[in-house]
């Protein structure tokens, strides 16, 4: 659990990423709440195509089971348009996000969200409007 903290001008806020080999592990259960963004480049990623400098895994998905990941309360401002970027494998696809209450806006106009291979729920006012799949 990730509670009450402030993200101020740092390239990212709440992250979750996994490198692109093979594996049978897994992140459940994870809270991020009561979080603010404060010029913040990506406040809400979670990426499982990790690959530092595209050696030793490029093209490669992350076989690393995402799933209960809950996003509650967070509210701020970022420095790019995608605000909410949700880039999972489609080997091993993510369930159970939940968006509850998220307010993120873009300094350098519309703020989105980017989904790819994720699902969950949303709850209360989310801006950017999720596209994640129900």
């Amino acid at each position: 659990m990730v509670k009450t903290a402030v993200f101020t001008g740092t390239q990212n806020g709440l992250k979750i990423k996994t490198w692109g080999r093979p594996s049978d592990s897994y992140v459940k259960g994870v809270v991020f709440e009561h979080a603010m963004m404060q010029n913040v480049q990506n406040p809400i990623i979670i990426t499982q195509n990790y690959c530092p400098g595209n050696k030793n895994c490029p093209d490669q998905y992350s076989r690393v089971k995402i799933s209960e990941v809950t996003y509650n309360d967070v509210r701020g401002s970022s420095t790019m348009p995608v605000v909410v970027n949700f880039d999972y494998s489609p080997t091993r696809p993510c369930s159970g996000i939940g968006l509850h209450d998220i307010q993120l806006t873009c300094n350098n106009g519309p703020a989105r969200a980017f989904c790819k291979h994720a699902g969950g729920s949303i709850a209360g006012d989310v801006v950017p409007p999720s596209c994640l799949r129900f």
